[in-house]
Formats: structure tokens, C-alpha cells, sequence
């Protein structure tokens, strides 16, 4: 179903951040994100916390990105949200407020993948002069989740890969609180980094078979070398924060570079498309950007919408609606 101007609302809360936005085809009207900043005292997300926040913030966010997109609410013609994956408690706000609302306005409800949507997020106009072309292979990661994904079409996606144990994500958030960063701390890291050596210290990387991850053994050796140093020197992490987190974020960017390299060469597919939070990384995008050279890759970072958004869901809800692939009130989180 092919409309001039389609409209949608998309709707995420799939972890900590109340998101709303509109878009008009593929271009961005609004995008409203409203950051629960309180989880920064507990060095992590508080899922019951992240829900009730929600529940405070969603009525406020939706009428802003109604607003800043200048339209009147019978001009939109379905809502998109976010249904999975994401922390249960936050995505059953985000759920029944899209139902009732849709319900109320009768108009078509559109369930999103979160983990599609930082994917598709490329699509959105203005990311790119020229979005990448079918196949490529997308790089998946964030807070919850790292995968290598293939992707043949705009709603056609093989996971090819992913990590056996902890999320790249997660092994930042790690590592940034047992230097004694706030939560998030992958940016903080990330900004030390870019004044260390990388080749200061020295971490394992793990042997895992086919195209997956494990990144439990890094952080294991990590904290190990750090407990072993301040041992003999108290102020070592102080003294040596740049080429602490030069060396880590090195050693993390080279096993993500062995398994795409290994994905390239058994697929021969070179379009390398990065999604997820992490996609946001100074030195990620300044690694790749030199190993793509080196390869013939074209590598693809998706700007100003690594993070959780909604313009992006709402970008997918546009495709389903294309597709006539609607939903019904009874789906669940």
C-alpha cells in the first residue's frame, strides 16, 4: 500500500530512553528522545526504574514530536513501536500506549524489530548521499546485543553470527565501571583512547569457531591485568588511563575486524554496514574506515542515529505498511 506522503508515529522504549518521532516517507519530521539520566547513580539500568519512567515520560514525548513535526494527529496514517528485544517491563509501555493510541485513532499498529531498526536506520534520508546496496553484511552492536547479520532486502535478514556469552556492549559498561567511569561509559573510554598508545598493553583474544563472539575471556584477562598492576601500584589506572583504554578498545576492534573479515571471504559480500550504540565510537569508525581502504570495503556508520531513536522504528513501520504487513491488538511484547 503505496501512499504520496506517508506518515508515521514511532514509538521505542525498548530500554532506558522514551523515544517518539514522525516521519514523512523517509524523511525525518521529528525525533524526540528523552534520556532516563537517574540509572547513572546504580552503574547500570534499573528495569523497574526504566518502566516507571516511561510511564511518566511517553504522553509528553509523543505530544512533542507531534508537534515539532507540525502535522495534526489525523493527518498520520499508522504507529510504529518497538516489540522486541528490549527489557520486557519497558517495551509493555511502549506496547499498550502505541494499541491504544491506534486503537483510539483506528488506524493501522505496526510492531518493529529494535535490533532491524538500527539497521535500517541507513535508510533514513539524509544519512547518506547513497544508502548501501543490497546485499551487505550489518555489524550489530549495542548495549544487549552483537551479531553479524546478512542483508539481502529491506525486511530479509540471516544472522550469520553473534557473541556466545556477554554483548560487546556490556563488556564496555564493564570495563568503564572498574575504571571508575559513570554509566554509560563506552564514550569515556572512547574518549581516553584517542590520546593512548594502543600497542601499550597486551590482551587475549579468544578463539571462537564459525563467525561468533565471546567476549567474557577478554574482560577475565582485563580486570586480571588490572588487579595484578594496581597491586604494585595503587595509582596505576590513573597514571595509564589513555593507554589503558587505547589497548582494550584496539584489542576489541580487531576481533570484530578478524570475524567480518572471515564474513567477507565467505560470502564475498564487501558493503560493511555498523548499527547499534557502539557504531557511535570515534576510534571504531576511524579503525574500519582505514581497514576498509585497505580491503576495498565500503563501510557505512549510520551518524546521528547510532543510539536508540524512533525515527528509525518509525522508518521500518513505513516499509511494513508499504507491505501491507499490519498487526493485530492482541501481540505481545
Amino acid at each position: 500500500m503505496k501512499k504520496k506522503n506517508l506518515i508515521i508515529l514511532g514509538i521505542d522504549t525498548s530500554c532506558d530512553d522514551t523515544c517518539a518521532a514522525i516521519l514523512n516517507n523517509h524523511t525525518v519530521l521529528s525525533n524526540i528522545v528523552r534520556t532516563q539520566t537517574i540509572h547513572q547513580k546504580f552503574g547500570g539500568v534499573v528495569p523497574e526504574l526504566a518502566a516507571s519512567l516511561h510511564l511518566q515520560h511517553i504522553v509528553s514525548v509523543v505530544n512533542n514530536a507531534i508537534f515539532k513535526a507540525k502535522i495534526k494527529n489525523n493527518t498520520i496514517n499508522a504507529i510504529a513501536f518497538t516489540n522486541s528485544p528490549g527489557l520486557i517491563g519497558s517495551l509493555l509501555v511502549g506496547s499498550a500506549f502505541a494499541k491504544s493510541l491506534a486503537m483510539c485513532w483506528q488506524i493501522p499498529l505496526i510492531s518493529v524489530n529494535h535490533i532491524q531498526a538500527h539497521i535500517l536506520a541507513h535508510f533514513i534520508k539524509g544519512v547518506h548521499s547513497t544508502p548501501p546496496n543490497f546485499p551487505f553484511i550489518s555489524l550489530s552492536i549495542s548495549g544487549g546485543h552483537t551479531n553479524i547479520i546478512k542483508v539481502k532486502d529491506f525486511l530479509e535478514f540471516k544472522i550469520l553470527g553473534s557473541s556466545n556469552d556477554i554483548s560487546l556492549g556490556n563488556l564496555f559498561d564493564n570495563m568503564a565501571k572498574r575504571l571508575g567511569f559513570k554509566y554509560p561509559g563506552g564514550r569515556i573510554i572512547d574518549k581516553y583512547a584517542q590520546l593512548g598508545n594502543s600497542k601499550t598493553f597486551g590482551f587475549n583474544k579468544p578463539k571462537v569457531k564459525k563467525l561468533n563472539f565471546s567476549f567474557s575471556g577478554l574482560q577475565t584477562n582485563f580486570l586480571d591485568l588490572l588487579k595484578t598492576k594496581i597491586k604494585k601500584n595503587r595509582k596505576f589506572i590513573s597514571q595509564n588511563i589513555n593507554d589503558i583504554c587505547a589497548s582494550f578498545q584496539e584489542t576489541v576492534f580487531e576481533i570484530l575486524f578478524d570475524k567480518l573479515n572471515q564474513t567477507v571471504k565467505k560470502t564475498g559480500i564487501k558493503n560493511i554496514v555498523f548499527s547499534g550504540g557502539i557504531s557511535s565510537n570515534l576510534g571504531l569508525k576511524k579503525f574500519f574506515s582505514k581497514k576498509s581502504l585497505e580491503n576495498n570495503w565500503k563501510t557505512f556508520f549510520p551518524q546521528q542515529f547510532s543510539n536508540d531513536n524512533a525515527a528509525m522504528i518509525a522508518l521500518v513501520g513505513k516499509l511494513k505498511y508499504e507491505r501491507n504487513l499490519f498487526d493485530k491488538f492482541s501481540i505481545k511484547p
